[in-house]
């Protein structure tokens, strides 16, 4: 039996993550090569990307800058092509990408609808079934999708994140039936957690932060180690009879008022 370190260890594996540039999915990167993995950085700036690499080089690990629009077949085949052609194998992939805010239902457009829908849930299931042979050839790996509590909350103005991340819910819980046993899908649902999107959002509406916190019983707001603490739970060893399966981590909410 492995000791609890053992367990959360990613040594000399291989992570890509999309949306690496800021946020959420640096932290996811960082905690990665923290734990001893090397790290594929996705996302379309390069200059944020690699300001990550530095830091994950300094940590002793390697670290590649890929970058790519997730909505573009091509750079997908790109992305894996020149982590196995550097790497060898992938092992963790954390699918990063997404967002959205409030919409009018009654002001939505048809196009604008579905953008929303196909920015949250394609490159998920695009960028899976592309990496799935990787991951088969190397043993086996953890997908991890970056959803939100958008998904499960009932809000006003929400229909169209809310269904987008609904329905990456539902495609990565069919994808843990379709990809096992070899593959493991799961699912993190963050709620607030101050980005700087976030950040500029609050400068703005300043009352919203005390919304937020009113409703969150552990009375602050997340930070992106929040679900990169997460994300390295599903990675690693430590969750290896868990697929499937949808993680919130929102400060103990069920609801967001406002």
């Amino acid at each position: 039996m492995k000791n609890v370190p053992e367990l959360f260890s990613l040594q000399d594996r291989v992570a890509v993550v999309t949306g690496a540039s800021k946020g959420i999915g640096r932290a996811c990167a960082l905690a990665f090569a923290q734990a001893g993995a090397d790290v594929v950085l996705a996302a379309r700036t390069r200059t944020d990307l690699e300001e990550v690499a530095g830091a994950i080089r300094q940590l002793g690990r390697r670290a590649l800058v890929v970058v790519v629009d997730t909505l573009r077949e091509e750079d997908l085949d790109r992305l894996v092509t020149e982590t196995t052609g550097e790497f060898g194998r992938i092992d963790i992939l954390v699918n990063n990408v997404g967002g959205g805010g409030p919409n009018d239902p009654f002001d939505t457009s048809k196009e604008q609808f579905e953008q929303l829908l196909c920015w949250n849930v394609t490159p998920a299931l695009l960028l899976t079934t592309r990496a799935a042979p990787a991951m088969r050839a190397a043993g086996g790996g953890s997908v991890i999708n970056i959803s939100s509590v958008a998904a499960r909350f009932a809000q006003k103005n929400f229909t169209a994140y809310g269904a987008a991340k609904a329905a990456l819910n539902q495609l990565s819980r069919n994808l843990a039936h379709d990809l096992a046993p070899a593959i493991r899908v799961n699912v993190i649902e963050p709620g607030p957690i101050l980005t700087d999107a976030l950040a500029g959002y609050l400068e703005q509406v300043p009352e919203q932060r005390q919304r937020m916190l009113d409703v969150t019983p552990l009375g602050r707001l997340g930070q992106p180690e929040d679900i990169a603490a997460a994300a390295l739970f599903f990675a690693s060893d430590a969750s290896s009879w868990i697929t499937g399966k949808i993680l919130s981590v929102e400060g103990g909410a069920e609801y967001l008022d406002g």
